[in-house]
């Protein structure tokens, strides 16, 4: 058709006609082209997405959840008719601020900021966004903290929540949305929860800061009183090893001089047993010259040496006799009998030896 257009016209003679014409037919081509080439790299950019690590992906299409799901990476989906989420399903810390709170007293306290840190499990992932949307956490973790702490608080006075029961308000909290969301949400789990200290009225505060400046003081007097108790039982204590040691010092002395003196005891037994057995040994030598002596004299006194004795005894004894009747007295005194004699000179030999 455009030959036979080229043709006509050529032959006609109208060739600029032909000129402007070729143009138009140019520019409008190329326009289409490219509102087809800019077609395809929207509908390309549409379809080609990338879920993070530590993230899992669902898909929209015309609003309802798709059962689909995707891992970390690059996907495709239909273009401008498909939309995606990415869900984390690794720790995250959710933050409820500005709680209110009303005691069972009736004063109306704040907590600043509430933390909740919580990780979702991969595989419990669609339910949860089925059931509760891709925004699980404004359900099952922001409203959760709300309802739980004006629970907590509407049963326990200013005192148990502000300074008596503070400490267990984290882990009853926990424990509390865990409970829950094992029934509600399963897959959905709690790490920990930080509860920062409530906001009270003014005057309630200065009042509580006074009693814990109070508190501060007699928690001082109590560490100085224990510190002066310290003290004194480390100087008893001391005393107590020095006297040990003295009595230690004293006994090991007093079990020397024991010793030293057992020890002249045995040396003294034992010069005294040496004493006794020499002078035993003496006696018994004496005892045996003289038993020996006197078997000896036994030996001796035969008549013979006994009549010799006499003959010596009268000679050594010789007397001079004067008068006229020296032999009566004499023949009378050779009658005196032999046998007197013989004993009396017995023991005259007897007591010299």
């Amino acid at each position: 058709d455009s030959i036979i257009a080229v043709w006509w016209w050529y032959s006609n003679g109208d060739i600029l006609v032909l000129s402007h014409w070729t143009d138009d037919v140019r520019m409008s081509l190329g326009a289409v082209a490219s509102l087809v080439l800019a077609i395809a790299g929207a509908a390309l950019f549409s379809s080609v997405h990338k879920i993070e690590e530590g993230h899992i992906g669902v898909y929209y299409r015309g609003g309802a959840l798709l059962t689909t799901t995707s891992s970390p990476g690059f996907h495709l989906m239909l273009p401008f008719i498909t939309t995606f989420r990415p869900v984390q399903t690794t720790l995250q810390t959710d933050e409820v601020k500005n709680v209110p709170c009303g005691t069972s007293g009736g004063v109306m306290i704040y907590f600043d900021r509430i933390e909740v840190v919580n990780f979702l499990i991969p595989s419990a992932v669609y339910g949860i966004v089925r059931n509760y949307t891709a925004d699980y956490d404004k359900a099952l973790i922001f409203n959760k903290v709300h309802h739980e702490l004006n629970q907590f608080c509407s049963v326990h006075t200013l005192q148990e929540v502000y300074i008596g029961l503070f400490d267990q308000i984290d882990e009853n909290l926990k424990l509390t949305l865990q409970e829950d969301l094992t029934t509600m949400a399963p897959g959905l789990i709690i790490q920990a929860v930080r509860v920062t200290k409530p906001n009270i009225p003014e005057s309630i505060r200065r009042n509580y800061e006074l009693m814990e400046s109070e508190r501060t003081k007699l928690l001082i007097a109590a560490q100085t009183q224990k510190v002066v108790e310290k003290e004194a039982e480390t100087e008893r204590k001391r005393a107590i090893i020095e006297a040990e040691k003295v009595a230690q010092v004293a006994e090991i002395k007093f079990g020397q001089r024991i010793m030293e003196k057992e020890t002249e005891k045995k040396i003294s037994e034992i010069e005294d047993g040496a004493f006794l057995a020499r002078q035993k040994a003496r006696a018994d030598a004496e005892f045996y010259a003289a038993q020996r002596t006197a078997d000896a004299n036994k030996l001796k006194l035969t008549p013979e040496f006994l009549q010799m004795m006499k003959f010596k005894a009268t000679a050594a004894n010789s007397k001079i006799y004067f008068g006229s009747e020296i032999p009566h007295m004499f023949l009378e005194s050779g009658h005196m009998g032999t046998s007197k004699v013989t004993d009396f000179l017995s023991e005259d030999i007897l007591n010299l030896d």
